[in-house]
């Protein structure tokens, strides 16, 4: 019981602490959230494997400020945008033939226009992160 008790004061704890990233702020309380579901389900293991759990599902991607949507929004078109054969899906990384054009006021964002639709997408990855309607 000691245990549980210490994981449950530590995830809650580690919920309670603010980053400066929201990324790490997802995991950190998917984390915390799911130790103390795990801890009160079952316990010390229930804990830890909930903590895992909860981290994971605490990286689900964040939407793009509105100021980079508003932003991509505004742009012109290029004469010829991409077209690729897969669906576009948040989520999903972009081919590396397209090219991404970087928002000049948030260097963690990119955009491009794919199969007539305006993608925001992070640089590094490729992975869309928002489809912009």
């Amino acid at each position: 019981m000691k245990t549980t008790t210490s994981l449950v004061l530590a995830a809650a704890l580690a919920a309670s602490f603010s980053t400066a990233a929201l990324a790490q702020d997802s995991t950190v309380t998917g984390a915390a959230g799911g130790a103390v579901t795990g801890a009160i389900v079952g316990g010390p293991v229930g804990a830890a494997v909930g903590g895992v759990a909860g981290a994971i599902a605490g990286t689900a991607i964040d939407p793009p400020p509105q100021r980079v949507v508003t932003y991509v929004e505004q742009q012109p078109a290029p004469a010829q945008p991409y077209v690729v054969e897969q669906k576009v899906v948040v989520g999903k990384p972009l081919p590396r033939q397209v090219v991404v054009t970087p928002v000049p006021e948030d260097p963690h964002y990119a955009y491009a226009i794919v199969n007539d639709q305006r993608v925001i997408v992070d640089p590094q990855s490729y992975v869309v992160v928002d489809v912009v309607e």
